[in-house]
C-alpha cells in the first residue's frame, strides 16, 4: 500500500524503493493460497496453477526464487521451477508475509493492471498456444508477468495510472515527455532495470531490451506488416531479410505481441496502436488482418468470462459498442457543467472557522473542517499541505476526492519554482489551457498526478504574515465556475482567519 515517502525521482531511487515492495493479496485468495500450499496431495503443477490465479504472488515467489538462487543458476523460466527451488516451507513463510487485504483495500489501479496482464496471458495462449505447444509454461507464464514491473508502481502510486491514461491515451502526448515529467525516469527503462534486477524468465528481459535499446527489427516488422492485404509480398520481403525473418518468428515475440495487444486494447479496439499490433500479430501467424481481429476478439471475451469484476473495465466490453467508439474521451468533449457548491453546509463550515474563541482543540481538526469547507464550494479534489517552519518541507494534511496516496505527499519546495513562490509571500495560481504549458512544468510531477487536467488552484495561506499552508484544488479537471471560485477566495479568508483565532486561543 502507498507509503510516506516522496515520489523518487532518479532510476536508482525507483529501484531501490519497489525493488522489494511487497504487493498485497486478497483476503480470499489469501486464504485459498494457504490452503492450497498446506495440501500435501497437490503437485506441483497444481499448486503453480492456483498461484497464477494470484498474479502478485505469482511474482513474488519467481522473484525470491531468483533472487535468493545461486547467481550461476539460470533464472526459473517458470513457476513450476520456482516452486521447486523454494520448496513448500519457504512459499508458506512468503504467503504470511504477504499483506491480506479486503479488496477495496487494494488500489484499482492495481486491480487494473493485474486484469489487463490476465487479459494478455489469455491472448498468448489463444493466439500462439498450439504453434508453441513445447513452450506452454513459459509462454503463459511470461505473458502473464511481462507487466510486472509496474504492479509496485501503481501499488504505491496508483494516482499515475490514470494521469498516463489522460495524457498519453486521450491526449496524445508522448509517453516518454509524460514519465520524465512524472516519474524523473523513462517508464520503459525503469521496467527493464526491475526485471533485471528480479532475475525475471528471459523473455520478459527480451521484450523490455527491444523497446528500450533497439528498436530497429520492430520498425522493420512494423512497416512489412502494414501490408497486410498482400501477403506473398510480406513473405517476399521477410525472404529479402533473413535476420529479420528469425526474429520475428523468435517465441519470446509472441509475449511481447500479447502485451502490446493488451495494453493498446485498453484504450479502444480500432486506434492505430491497436492496429499496429494486431497486424504485427497477423505477420507472426501469416493471418489476414480480419482473422486476426476475430481470434483476438473472441479471446478477449474467454478472458471477460474468466475475469469477471464490475469495478473494472475489460476491453471486450467495447466490442458491444460501435467499432469507432472509445472508452476514454478527451476533457472537451465528455466536460460537464461543475457541480453547484452546498451552499448551506459551505457557510456552516466557515462559520466554525471564524468562531471566536476557537472552535478546535487542535490543527488536524481545523484543518479538517477547511478540507469540508472547500469540498463543499465545488472543489471536488482538495488537498491541504502544511509548510514547515523552514519552508523546506510540505506534508499532505488533509484530501478530498483523491486516492490514498495523496495522503502520504511529502513535497520538497526547493525543486519547483512555483512552490518557492507561494512559500516565499502569499498568493494564487490558477492554472488554465491558456497558461497551464508555461506552468504545469514547473509544479512537481507527484503534485500533477493528483490533479490531472488544466484547471488547477493553488494558493498559499498565511498567519501572522508568514506562509503555513497551501491549498490545491479543482474541479474534477473541469473548466471552474465563477460561484466556486468566489466561494474558494471566500474560504481561504476564514482559513487564515481560523488560523489566527487558532492561534490565541486560551491555553
Amino acid at each position: 500500500m502507498p507509503t510516506a515517502t516522496p515520489m523518487p525521482r532518479t532510476l536508482d531511487a525507483w529501484l531501490q524503493q519497489l525493488g522489494q515492495l511487497c504487493l498485497p493479496i486478497e483476503q480470499e485468495q489469501h486464504t485459498r493460497l494457504r490452503r492450497t500450499l498446506t495440501d500435501g496431495r497437490k503437485t506441483w503443477r497444481d499448486i503453480a496453477q492456483q498461484i497464477e490465479h494470484c498474479p502478485t504472488f505469482a511474482l513474488q515467489v519467481l522473484r525470491e526464487a531468483n533472487q535468493s538462487s545461486n547467481s550461476l543458476n539460470e533464472p526459473a523460466d517458470s513457476l513450476e521451477i520456482a516452486l521447486a527451488r523454494l520448496g513448500l516451507q519457504r512459499c508458506e513463510a512468503l504467503l504470511a508475509k504477504t499483506p491480506a487485504l479486503a479488496e477495496a483495500d487494494i488500489p484499482l489501479a492495481l486491480r487494473q493492471i493485474l486484469l489487463i496482464s490476465q487479459h494478455a496471458s489469455q491472448q498468448a495462449r489463444g493466439l500462439f498456444g498450439s504453434r508453441l505447444a513445447r513452450l506452454w509454461n513459459e509462454l503463459h507464464g511470461c505473458s502473464l508477468l511481462f507487466l510486472a514491473p509496474l504492479w509496485p508502481l501503481l501499488s504505491q502510486y496508483p494516482q499515475l495510472f490514470e494521469t498516463w491514461e489522460q495524457r498519453v491515451l486521450v491526449k496524445g502526448e508522448a509517453p516518454g515527455k509524460v514519465e520524465r515529467e512524472i516519474l524523473g525516469v523513462p517508464l520503459i527503462q525503469l521496467c527493464l532495470k526491475l526485471a533485471e534486477r528480479w532475475r525475471l524468465p528471459e523473455w520478459i528481459v527480451r521484450g523490455y531490451q527491444l523497446l528500450a535499446r533497439d528498436r530497429r527489427e520492430l520498425v522493420k516488422a512494423l512497416h512489412i506488416a502494414r501490408d497486410n492485404e498482400h501477403p506473398l509480398h510480406q513473405q517476399q520481403m521477410l525472404d529479402a531479410d533473413i535476420p529479420l525473418r528469425h526474429w520475428l518468428t523468435h517465441p519470446s515475440n509472441c509475449v511481447l505481441l500479447a502485451n502490446g495487444l493488451a495494453v493498446s486494447a485498453h484504450h479502444a479496439w480500432s486506434t492505430d496502436h491497436c492496429l499496429r499490433w494486431q497486424r504485427l500479430i497477423g505477420l507472426y501467424l501469416q493471418l489476414p488482418l480480419d482473422a486476426v481481429q476475430q481470434e483476438v476478439h473472441q479471446h478477449a471475451v474467454s478472458s471477460a468470462q474468466a475475469i469477471h469484476d464490475p469495478t473494472l473495465w475489460h476491453p471486450a466490453q467495447a466490442l458491444l459498442w460501435p467499432w469507432s467508439a472509445r472508452r476514454l474521451k478527451p476533457a472537451k468533449a465528455v466536460e460537464r457543467s461543475s457541480p453547484p457548491p452546498a451552499l448551506e453546509t459551505w457557510r456552516q463550515h466557515c462559520k466554525r472557522l471564524l468562531s471566536e474563541p476557537s472552535d478546535f482543540a487542535n490543527v488536524l481538526q481545523l484543518t479538517a473542517c477547511a478540507r469540508d469547507a472547500l469540498n463543499d464550494c465545488g472543489m471536488l479534489r482538495v488537498l491541504v499541505l502544511l509548510a514547515d517552519r523552514q519552508h523546506s518541507r510540505l506534508q499532505s494534511q488533509q484530501m478530498a476526492g483523491l486516492d490514498k496516496a495523496a495522503l502520504a505527499l511529502n513535497l520538497d519546495p526547493s525543486n519547483s519554482q512555483i512552490l518557492r513562490r507561494l512559500l516565499a509571500q502569499p498568493g494564487q495560481l490558477r492554472l488554465s489551457p491558456e497558461n497551464a504549458a508555461q506552468y504545469s512544468a514547473l509544479l512537481p510531477g507527484s503534485l500533477k498526478a493528483l490533479f490531472p487536467g488544466e484547471h488547477l488552484l493553488l494558493r498559499s495561506i498565511t498567519n501572522n504574515g508568514r506562509v503555513v499552508m497551501l491549498l490545491v484544488a479543482d474541479q474534477d479537471g473541469r473548466a471552474f465556475n465563477d460561484i466556486s471560485l468566489q466561494a474558494f477566495a471566500k474560504t481561504a479568508q476564514c482559513i487564515e482567519r481560523a488560523l489566527h483565532n487558532f492561534a490565541k486561543r486560551p491555553r
